[in-house]
């Protein structure tokens, strides 16, 4: 059974919201909206609840991802492809425009 623990691979501040949404398998940042609206609202209990849980909550572990090196984060590889050339347009042409 997993333990309730603070993220480290999606953490913001402290990485409460993350471990919570890892915890309990939900988006963290569906979490994160619905904690900023509930503090707008005026239940003004989200701040302290939040911090006492930063400060209760134990370290969780960082979990190894692949490198996306020679990657965009576009997920298109970017490593030895080469650009197009621009056109080149006489001076007095103002046709963009």
């Amino acid at each position: 059974m997993k333990k309730l623990t603070k993220s480290k691979n999606n953490e913001v501040i402290f990485g409460v919201i993350g471990g919570l949404g890892e915890y309990f398998n939900i988006d963290p940042v569906l979490l994160r909206v619905v904690v900023v609206v509930l503090t707008f609202i005026g239940v003004g209990s989200t701040v302290p609840i939040y911090l006492l849980l930063a400060l209760v909550m134990p370290d969780g572990e960082q979990v190894s991802r692949p490198t996306n090196k020679g990657r965009s984060p576009f997920g298109q590889y970017n490593g030895k492809t080469k650009r197009k050339e621009a056109e080149k347009v006489e001076e007095d042409d103002w046709s963009d425009f």
